[in-house]
């Protein structure tokens, strides 16, 4: 393999949102940067169970809200 075709794989810090710090391999940065994390696996709603943006109803209920007392019977 070439030597020149592939990045440079060295160790750095990660810094979670909490504080707390792990050392791993990456390309990122270089030998000894410190990477700090804006959003992680303990502050994320996804990890979390935190609230969740749901619309209210969906396409039926905004029609039916729109046009529900339209009908096509005659008087």
């Amino acid at each position: 393999m070439k030597a020149e075709g592939h990045p440079d794989y060295h160790m750095i810090t990660v810094k979670m949102t909490d504080g707390t710090e792990f050392q791993t391999r990456s390309t990122w940065g270089k030998e000894g940067d410190t990477l700090s994390l804006d959003i992680d696996p303990t502050s994320h709603p996804a990890w979390t169970g935190g609230t969740k943006q749901i619309q209210e109803g969906g396409r039926v209920a905004a029609f039916n809200k729109r046009f529900g007392g339209l009908s096509l019977k005659k008087n």
